[in-house]
């Protein structure tokens, strides 16, 4: 297959290098960036770049650039895709990109699915990306009632030969409620718990919680604004809780009720064992 992506950083450079390693398909790739350009063809991660020439022929199109963007390059581009190909956006919400996309698929006669890699790290660009980023995640697909058994079938081909483990298949309203708690409410905790005076204090007092909690505090506050706003529904409710739980703790702390922090610790214990898994 020929294969356009969009985006080169984090999520887009690990398909690009990805793809290259373990597959023979072609790639082209786009990025704003000149340097991530260059970087990208020096390394061997593109085979050329993506432009009004080359994007006719490509098979696959994977946008792994933000929300807004992605539904902005549809719009300046969707003429251009062939009929024959299939679109996947990347992004990390769902229900604006899917609304937005799907009719202009629909105009120009191309297939569209919304997917999302759940795969990630601390730093983002291309430099941090890799070939194994995907090499045990799960990869989310959302069809409709128009998407092609076939489609699926060459999806699912293309992303286990990726080394992901397996897809798993969702609706936009779905994902976004599930991601608020999974993904989003964990980078806001981690950016609230950094701002702590202590986090300065900390050198030769922490260990592998402090790293836990911290890891994703150092994200991106452009996209992650913007995936917090697209969100914010289902994120709110989700910090809502979270502080109502929060403050249960802090009471049976200020009150010395041992017994209440005993319960409130059980409790969470019992809950993370019935969830299971990571």
């Amino acid at each position: 297959m020929k294969i356009g992506i969009v985006g080169l950083g984090l999520i887009g450079g690990s398909m690009a290098k990805s793809i290259k390693a373990r597959t023979g398909h072609t790639v082209y790739g786009a990025d704003l960036d000149g340097e991530t350009m260059t970087l990208a063809r020096m390394c061997g991660a593109i085979d050329g770049t993506l432009t009004e020439e080359t994007l006719p022929r490509c098979d696959l199109i994977l946008l792994a650039i933000r929300p807004g963007a992605a539904v902005e390059w549809v719009c300046g581009h969707g003429r251009q895709i062939a009929e024959s190909a299939i679109l996947v956006d990347l992004c990390g919400v769902k229900r604006r990109v899917v609304e937005a996309i799907t009719p202009l698929a629909e105009q120009y006669g191309f297939a569209y699915i919304g997917g999302h890699p759940m795969a990630g790290r601390e730093r983002g660009g291309f430099t941090a990306s890799s070939e194994d980023l995907y090499v045990g995640a799960s990869m989310i697909l959302t069809p409709d009632r128009r998407t092609d058994m076939k489609l699926l079938e060459t999806l699912q081909a293309f992303f286990l030969d990726l080394g992901f483990a397996g897809l798993t298949f969702s609706q936009p309203e779905e994902h976004d409620r599930i991601i608020a708690f999974t993904s989003q409410l964990a980078h806001i905790v981690s950016s609230a718990y950094v701002k702590s005076p202590e986090a300065q204090r900390r050198r030769g007092f922490s260990a592998g919680s402090f790293q836990d909690m911290t890891r994703v505090a150092r994200l991106d506050e452009d996209m992650w604004t913007e995936l917090f706003l697209d969100d914010s529904d289902y994120l709110v409710k989700e910090l809502d809780i979270l502080i109502e739980n929060l403050t249960a703790y802090s009471d049976a702390l200020k009150s010395g009720d041992a017994d209440r922090v005993r319960a409130l610790l059980r409790e969470g214990r019992e809950l993370k064992a019935a969830a299971g898994g990571n």
